[in-house]
């Protein structure tokens, strides 16, 4: 992947040197580099969002471990009169714990995508500020590329003349009409919080998808 990112970045400044020659007869050819993460972990709204971002995911995981905690007392309350109960009633035990623990995985799963919404809900305002002042850096101290060096999920060019942008010229020239696509943006890593009745529950011989 870091061979990948170092070619399309010196792919990108190719494309944009060659798209700038004649923009930059005038003006020599200047390029920067911050690390995103480096600047966003050092501004005020930094600690606010982490405060907020881990309030959020222990709320979840509180209504997660209730839940869970709820088919840990259904499944020992089974055990316990499974002796003195009928097939039927047996069956009808399991088929509910079994959908108990289906509610539980698709909680699990809806909660994880809620945290990553939520996280780009509270990093867009210091995103778009961040941004905003490196434009504004770029212009001010005559930058023509500025690119991002903490080798995470962040975009890798950050400020560039809009003359060097052939996104559309690609396109085109795979005879597709250029239009405006929503970028792929990518989250935080998968929440994995135990459910305690899970391993429990496979003892009634029901099956449940993972």
């Amino acid at each position: 992947m870091k061979i990948f990112r170092l070619t399309l970045a010196a792919a990108l400044l190719t494309a944009g040197t060659l798209a700038a020659t004649s923009a930059q007869a005038q003006a020599p050819l200047k390029i920067g580099y911050t690390d995103v993460q480096y600047v966003l972990a050092q501004m005020p709204e930094s600690k606010q969002i982490e405060s907020d971002l881990k309030a959020y995911n222990t709320q979840l995981e509180g209504q997660l471990k209730s839940k869970s905690s709820e088919l840990e007392t259904k499944y020992k309350a089974y055990q316990q009169g499974e002796a003195t109960m009928t097939d039927i009633v047996k069956a009808d035990k399991q088929k509910e714990m079994q959908g108990m623990q289906q509610s539980i995985q698709e909680f699990q799963q809806s909660a994880q995508q809620s945290l990553q919404q939520k996280q780009q809900t509270l990093l867009k305002p210091a995103l778009d500020k961040l941004q905003k002042n490196i434009d504004v850096v770029a212009e001010e101290n005559g930058f023509t590329y500025v690119f991002n060096s903490d080798g995470g999920g962040s975009p890798l060019l950050l400020h560039a003349p809009k003359e060097g942008d052939i996104s559309d010229l690609v396109l085109k020239k795979m005879g597709i009409t250029p239009g405006a696509a929503a970028p792929i943006k990518s989250g935080p890593a998968p929440m994995t919080s135990p459910t305690p009745a899970a391993s429990g529950a496979s003892k009634t011989k029901t099956k449940t998808k993972k």
